[in-house]
């Protein structure tokens, strides 16, 4: 009698609430479609700038790539969410922020690396002393490239060499080589107007194939030449400068005027790979130098630091995938769709499947610089040099759900004190 009035109610109530749930279901799902590419204006006008100044046969875009062989607009669909139905924040001014400089582009290099920590550090030197300095990216990338070539010929050509790098590179650089102010050193050959590392990155790297194919290790002699190579596209490093009358080297306008401690800042990642509350290496290849001071935390903890320190008017240097078809530049947001993974299933599992399996990639370094709270969905204001930020209504900038965060951003770099309970978990040196 008990077993026929289950199967009674299951029989009656079930069709009625699987409906329920699958129309429910049908109004969450997000869809998506092939769209036809079009070409970023802003881009397409350095492309013909350096057409006209080289010639035809001048190279643009990434190494190797000839501006006969850009593909014509529409040549190429890629596949994107519809958006229309997204509710998001409408403006910059719906974000609570921290004082950083409006953004700027990084061209035609493969630098986000540098743009987004330098960001994010300038907004550091304006948070500790209140003072507002706009800082060179390429004086960091010029010694960057130098300490590759190193690396290149300490192991014998076994190192990875690109134009990629991360946020850690930085304050490497700084503490052996200082920064310098914008206005100092700009980063451009004489005449130059913007960013173009192609012809650089190609000299450089065809060189160290030479080396490699001669078996030439002599360090001091590579590091001549790699230099007159540097000095051609990026300029000369300066060695003393003034800055608001008064005389630095780049090591003590770091120390005496900017007060930034490269110690003070801390990076964390968040993989099943390495037990956690342990320090070990990121196993990217934009990680050349193999650093294993990154500090594994779960993604509690991890997503945790992140709302924190924006929260308490600390901002965030953050690497992760910008490739994903929730991620589209000219709606200037970033989520991820019901189709990919619905958001309360987003966990640690999830987020390591996408690692392990390369579908998340360490592609692109930001800078989280806002935070708000829309019906309850926690949004991200992030501050983004590559083109893709710079082809929607707020130029620079895109807003970044937390599902996005969660599942598709591998580190982060923040100052220790937004950290301090976690880092006391981990064991002392």
């Amino acid at each position: 009698m008990k077993r026929a009035f289950v199967l009674f109610l299951c029989l009656t109530f079930f069709p009625l609430f699987s409906a329920a749930l699958t129309g429910a279901e049908k109004e969450k799902r997000d869809k998506a479609s092939y769209v036809a590419s079009q070409p970023d204006p802003v881009f397409m006008k350095m492309i013909q700038e350096w057409k006209k100044k080289r010639g035809e046969s001048g190279k643009v875009g990434e190494p190797g790539t000839e501006p006969s062989e850009m593909p014509p607009p529409g040549a190429r669909k890629s596949f994107r969410m519809e958006m229309k139905d997204v509710v998001k924040p409408t403006s910059l001014e719906s974000f609570k922020q921290v004082w950083h400089f409006p953004p700027v582009t990084q061209d035609l290099t493969s630098t986000c690396w540098s743009f987004s920590t330098t960001s994010f550090l300038e907004s550091e030197v304006a948070r500790l002393n209140g003072q507002h300095i706009k800082l060179s990216e390429m004086h960091t990338v010029y010694y960057e490239f130098l300490e590759k070539v190193r690396e290149f010929i300490r192991t014998k050509g076994k190192a990875y060499f690109g134009e990629g790098s991360q946020s850690e590179a930085v304050l490497r650089e700084w503490k052996k080589y200082g920064a310098v102010p914008l206005s100092v050193y700009p980063g451009l050959p004489e005449g130059e107007t913007f960013h173009n590392h192609s012809l650089l990155f190609q000299e450089l790297n065809d060189f160290l194939a030479f080396l490699k194919e001669k078996n030439f290790w002599d360090e001091e002699r590579a590091v001549v030449y790699a230099k007159f190579v540097l000095d051609k596209y990026l300029g000369v490093p300066p060695q003393k400068f003034t800055f608001n009358g008064k005389e630095y080297t780049p090591l003590t306008f770091v120390s005496d005027l900017l007060k930034i401690n490269p110690d003070d800042y801390v990076a964390f990642m968040s993989t099943l790979s390495v037990p956690y509350y342990t320090k070990d290496e990121y196993k990217v290849p934009d990680n050349w130098w193999h650093s294993k001071e990154y500090h594994n935390v779960p993604l509690e903890a991890f997503y945790g630091i992140i709302k924190r320190s924006i929260q308490r008017g600390y901002s965030i240097a953050i690497g992760g995938d910008t490739s994903e078809p929730g991620i589209v530049g000219d709606e200037d947001i970033a989520v991820v769709p019901t189709f990919d993974i619905p958001g309360p299933f987003i966990d640690q599992y999830s987020r390591e499947m996408r690692f392990s399996n390369r579908t998340s990639t360490d592609d692109h370094g930001i800078h989280i610089v806002g935070y708000t709270s829309l019906n309850g969905t926690e949004w991200f204001l992030i501050k983004d040099s590559g083109r893709g930020g710079h082809r929607g209504l707020f130029k620079g900038y895109i807003f970044y759900r937390a599902d996005y965060i969660k599942l598709k951003m591998l580190t982060i770099m923040v100052h220790k004190d937004m950290a301090s309970d976690l880092l006391k978990k981990f064991p002392k040196p």
